[in-house]
């Protein structure tokens, strides 16, 4: 009996998914576990294993076609059996076209059809390339499938990767006009989700940014004695600025259920824990992984579960039930060591609101008994949907989150 190959749905907002390469072919043999193909969402990518044994009769989507969730995407079974029934009703979406050659096929003496091989490509269909250069390829956003490696067997190497041509870009041959006043470069698949993602959001929701400061000492004083204890060998977390600002946020969160919610069309959810959504700044693009049950943490554990999220989603092996749309009741965006002095962040719906942390900027302030200073200064950005909130609470939520700054004890920090 032949089975559907189904595309997964990662997170209740994903909607379709698009495939960036076929590790397997129709007429191969495969055993449950293998990696059929890989897929990609507005926030991730993953590899699918084959759930069962079987020969692949086959393959109904090409590689960069956007798939519907849920859709049948390739059939196992024994050879013979018919697929018909498996086929999408208008056909496979169309995607990249795939180059093809005759090449021998996995029993001796037999053809079959298979996808061209990349000069840098094993028998098994994985591009033979460096850690060091995969990492560095991600970050600089190119193609190096598109690469030949100078390397043993083809291997690309890290200079392969610096020395890449303008071609390697995005996936995609960079066009330019006939004057050279301008580039085209395509978008990449996941751009292109990101855009629609973000799109999205600010179109089906009632979007409205407060803007607030909050005077910062206490946390820097909080951040010199970690730094302090760590070089001395009396502490072993490292807690960041952020670590303080999402343990503060999640104080003022508790008092401030409303904004602890997913706006749901015809009624509110309203979450009596706290599940702290971080974005992620990774070679692939921004991830916002979930840290469940935040609220139950001191801020030492705190800043381990952030730490850990954060570099799970940077190696790709993050746990896609966490970076689900819904897997956090509030987003916490810190752009402050870029500089920023004060941004708009989008709400990652339904989510209810995000706060935006942006940097320190020393301004003048009254220190008390007429005697003038600079103060070092934090901004805060809190983005609401106003179907969900008012403004009035949303001030108020804000002017909490500050409240909790301002009052923050190093001790809790430092554990003295």
């Amino acid at each position: 009996m032949s089975i559907p190959v189904i595309m997964p749905k990662q997170g209740q907002s994903v909607e379709t998914c698009i495939i960036t390469k076929w590790f397997r072919q129709k007429g191969e043999r495969v055993k449950t576990g293998d990696i059929l193909f890989s897929y990609e969402t507005d926030k991730a990518a993953f590899d699918y294993e084959a759930t069962a044994d079987g020969t692949i009769l086959d393959i109904l989507y090409p590689e960069g076609a956007e798939v519907p969730v849920l859709a049948n995407v390739a059939v196992i079974g024994s050879p013979g059996e018919k697929t018909e029934s498996s086929r999408p009703p208008e056909g496979p979406v169309s995607g990249k076209e795939e180059k093809t050659v005759i090449m021998p096929g996995p029993e001796s003496g037999n053809y079959s059809e298979a996808r061209q091989t990349h000069p840098s490509e094993s028998i098994t269909g994985r591009i033979r390339i460096s850690p060091r250069a995969r990492r560095v390829a991600e970050k600089k956003g190119i193609d190096y499938s598109k690469i030949r490696g100078s390397g043993p067997n083809g291997r690309i190497l890290c200079s392969d990767i610096m020395n890449a041509g303008q071609e390697a870009y995005t996936g995609s041959p960079a066009v330019s006009n006939a004057g050279d006043d301008f580039t085209d470069r395509p978008l990449t698949n996941i751009r292109k989700l990101i855009a629609r993602s973000m799109h999205a959001s600010l179109m089906s929701s009632a979007q409205l940014t407060h803007h607030m400061s909050a005077d910062a000492r206490r946390l820097l004083e909080a951040r010199r004695r970690v730094k302090e204890n760590l070089a001395a060998g009396r502490a072993e977390q490292d807690i960041t600025l952020n670590d303080m600002i999402c343990y503060c946020v999640i104080k003022a969160l508790l008092k401030f259920p409303e904004a602890n919610s997913h706006f749901l069309d015809d009624h509110m959810r309203i979450f009596r824990r706290v599940h702290l959504g971080i974005a992620v700044d990774t070679p692939r693009g921004l991830m916002v992984p979930a840290v469940r049950n935040a609220d139950s943490m001191d801020i030492v554990a705190l800043s381990r579960s952030l730490k850990t999220v954060a570099d799970n989603c940077k190696k790709g092996s993050i746990d896609p039930e966490l970076i689900k749309s819904t897997a956090a009741s509030f987003t916490v965006s810190n752009l402050g060591n870029y500089g920023v002095e004060m941004f708009t962040p989008v709400i990652n719906l339904p989510q209810s609101a995000i706060l935006g942390v942006c940097t320190i900027i020393n301004r003048p302030a009254d220190l008390g008994n007429n005697t003038f200073g600079f103060v070092p200064y934090l901004g805060l950005s809190l983005t609401y949907d106003h179907r969900a909130i008012d403004g009035g609470p949303a001030t108020l939520f804000l002017r909490e989150i500050r409240k909790e700054i301002e009052g923050f004890m190093p001790e809790a920090a430092v554990g003295k």
